[in-house]
């Protein structure tokens, strides 16, 4: 083992491996010594520990001649330890380098994990003064050499994307066809199953939930649970171990590199909003102990404290020169590296928020992407809220970034629920939302449409449920949304009562319809298309096991929905009318035709008075073709029919200038068929559609 330490370079940061050896560099501006321990190939033994001998703009950096790849290491930070300012050191604590490639193992919540004495009578603001090194998680010096081979992107582009959001672990957990070794990894994820299904979907854009490693909370260990979301985390670019077979951090870019040759992009959800180290009380595994002022955003009157805008305990200070740098750095890394194709920022709003703490879309984060040539290469999707003052930001976000649509969420559940006066703000979400994303210049792809994601219930749930049942989560079900826009169709959870149980399949083949029909990109929840249920759990954070694993047996597999929901997927690629971004105006042109126009089931434009009736529950939506050409002709124009009454309602088809014929695609009451299966109805006829049914009529042009 080297046992001496050069100057080395300040930059690039982290542990960068060279044919001579390896240089470490670390940021620290409080820190006044810093040493890089050594460890054995297990990781329990610290063989070495060297002084960074060189500091630069406060970067301190070394390097150690002869490392190989594979080293475990970890940091120690001498400097103050004064909670009440802010500060805390702690060198009797193994950190873990922030800009770690790869760690030595998963991290679970244990005493060791804190930098003050735990039960102690001044709490936080006693430095422990105990070892903690052999408990302690490694990071792993990494070899970044890998065959990509003949990797492309996709580049798909935003109009045609159907995203997925599915977490890696779940996701193939129970799957019997995939090796038992692979099941709940990466590997996982990249075997020939698990993509058949996705192909099958027909869904473009796998958007994973966070991968970065995270820290398992000590309570949560305590009850016996897990934080198996993963919003925890503590390492920005290293694969969570759990994740990679083996143990291997290969198998990230192995899963990619197989996504991608069969078409499909990958999209990772991220946390850059906080961090796994929690408040005062919380542990100090990397940051808290490096730097804490500047990498968190700390109380102003009392900097013992952290300012939470994310309901987690602290909030990351991207307003930092440091913290932003790490951010980019990592979001660089990400792409270039490992060759992702987009992110979801978890809570962008607190990642978007200036030095005074204000929500800004010119704040430092934000004005660094909009000027990154490499980030400009991929999707970029905002979850537009937090939970700070002015923390609802729907719209807020600038040119260049899509945004999950809340209010999509919201009013389309609220119309398929029956709710009074729905129409209005629901024919607004259908049509793409433009008075949302219009005022920033944006197009329709800003709205990312979604009916349910992994936080909240299932769309199974969603029509089986009217109260979360979260007590496996052992908080007396009260965390969770207790206002969930839901109806359980007459019975709460599991029942045998054939009328509920058919009018649930109906309003889940609405809610799929309408997504897949409504302007701007749908996602799509993982497990969605096979009525995968959490028991009625909408906050399934912490329940690693079947409550949040997909169920792959013979019932879920052979479920009717499943095929549903991937031939309206390619009814929507088929029609590209419906993945139009362009705004529709409403306003009729020389041929006095428009391109979208609203009528009552009486076949006639909606008049104000029905727009303003809170007991209108039926609206008909035509989107005409010849406002979307393709290779200079016009397309196929498309007729869509609500009836969310709870009675059967005979709708009158409009007279559409130029269409002859419609032919019924879609009846979520009976079922989706071809063109040539289609029922064919003249302009101007009649068609009845059962209570609480949709309708997709297609033109019937030939040829």
């Amino acid at each position: 083992m080297p046992d001496r330490c050069e100057p080395g370079r300040p930059w690039p940061l982290g542990a960068t491996l060279t044919d001579s050896g390896v240089n470490f560099a670390v940021y620290s501006s409080i820190a006044t010594r810093v040493e890089l321990c050594l460890f054995d190939r297990t990781g329990t033994r610290e063989v070495r520990r060297l002084v960074l001998p060189s500091r630069t703009d406060d970067v301190w950096h070394g390097f150690v001649p002869g490392l190989p790849a594979g080293t475990r290491y970890g940091v120690r930070v001498h400097g103050p330890y004064q909670p009440q300012q802010g500060l805390r050191c702690n060198p009797n604590k193994l950190l873990l380098d922030p800009y770690a490639r790869q760690l030595d193992r998963p991290l679970r919540g244990g005493s060791w994990q804190y930098a003050y004495t735990l039960g102690g009578p001044a709490r936080d603001l006693a430095m422990d003064a105990s070892d903690n090194a052999a408990g302690a998680a490694k990071c792993v010096v990494l070899d970044p050499a890998f065959d990509w081979g003949e990797d492309r992107r996709p580049q798909v582009p935003m109009a045609d994307t159907v995203f997925y959001e599915v977490h890696v672990r779940g996701f193939t957990k129970l799957m019997e066809d995939v090796p038992h070794a692979q099941r709940g990894t990466f590997a996982g994820l990249a075997s020939e199953p698990a993509i058949a299904h996705l192909k099958k979907l027909g869904v473009t854009s796998v958007e994973l939930l966070p991968v970065h490693a995270f820290n398992d909370e000590r309570r949560l260990i305590d009850l016996g649970l897990a934080n198996y979301w993963g919003y925890n985390t503590v390492a920005f670019f290293a694969p969570e171990p759990r994740y990679c077979a083996g143990g291997d951090p290969n198998d990230f870019k192995r899963m990619v590199k197989a996504l991608h040759a069969a078409g499909l992009e990958v999209i990772l959800d991220v946390v850059y909003n906080h961090s796994c180290e929690g408040n005062h009380l919380g542990p100090t595994l990397f940051l808290k102990g490096i730097d804490n002022p500047a990498y968190y955003r700390l109380v102003p009157e009392d900097r013992r404290y952290y300012s939470d805008v994310t309901g987690t305990g602290n909030t990351l200070d991207i307003s930092h020169p440091a913290t932003l740098r790490l951010m980019m750095d990592s979001l660089r890394y990400w792409v270039e590296e490992m060759h992702v194709d987009g992110f979801r920022f978890d809570l962008a709003p607190a990642i978007a928020r200036d030095g005074r703490y204000e929500f800004d879309h010119r704040s430092p984060f934000l004005a660094a992407v909009a000027q990154d040539p490499v980030l400009r290469q991929v999707k970029l999707v905002a979850e537009p809220w937090d939970i700070g003052d002015n923390g609802y930001q729907v719209g807020g976000f600038p040119a260049g970034w899509s945004e999950w649509n809340g209010r999509y969420r919201d009013s389309v559940r609220d119309f398929w629920r029956g709710t009074d006066g729905a129409v209005q703000e629901f024919a607004a979400r259908l049509a793409g939302s433009a008075d949302i994303f219009g005022p920033s210049r944006r197009s329709p792809v800003a709205s990312v449409n979604l009916v349910t994601v992994h936080d909240g219930f299932t769309l199974n749930d969603l029509v089986s449920y009217n109260e979360k049942h979260n007590e496996a989560n052992a908080e007396d079900n009260r965390d969770g949304e207790s206002h969930n826009r839901s109806w359980n169709c007459g019975a709460e959870g599991e029942t045998d009562d054939d009328e509920v149980l058919a009018l649930r399949e109906r309003q889940k083949r609405n809610f799929l319809a309408t997504l897949f029909c409504s302007r701007g990109v749908p996602l799509l929840l993982g497990g969605d298309e096979m009525s995968r249920t959490q028991g009625g759990n909408n906050n399934a954070y912490c329940q690693d096991n079947p409550v949040s694993w997909f169920d792959w047996g013979r019932e879920r597999r052979e479920d009717p929905l499943l095929d549903f929901t991937s031939q309206m997927i390619a009814l929507r690629q088929e029609l590209p009318v419906l993945r139009d971004n362009r705004w529709p105006t409403g306003q009729a042109d020389e041929d006095d035709r428009i391109d979208l126009s609203w009528y009552s089931v009486w076949g006639l434009p909606m008049t104000e008075e029905e727009w303003t009736n809170p007991s209108v529950r039926c609206i008909a939506a035509l989107f005409d073709g010849r406002f979307t050409p393709v290779n200079g002709q016009p397309s196929l124009s498309v007729l869509l029919l609500f009836n969310a009454s709870d009675e059967a309602v005979m709708f009158t088809l409009p007279d559409a200038a130029g269409v002859q014929e419609w032919r019924v695609r879609v009846d979520t009451g009976e079922g989706l068929f071809t063109h040539e299966e289609a029922e064919r109805v003249q302009p101007q006829a009649h068609l009845e559609l059962e209570a609480h049914a949709m309708a997709v009529l297609v033109e019937g042009r030939d040829g």
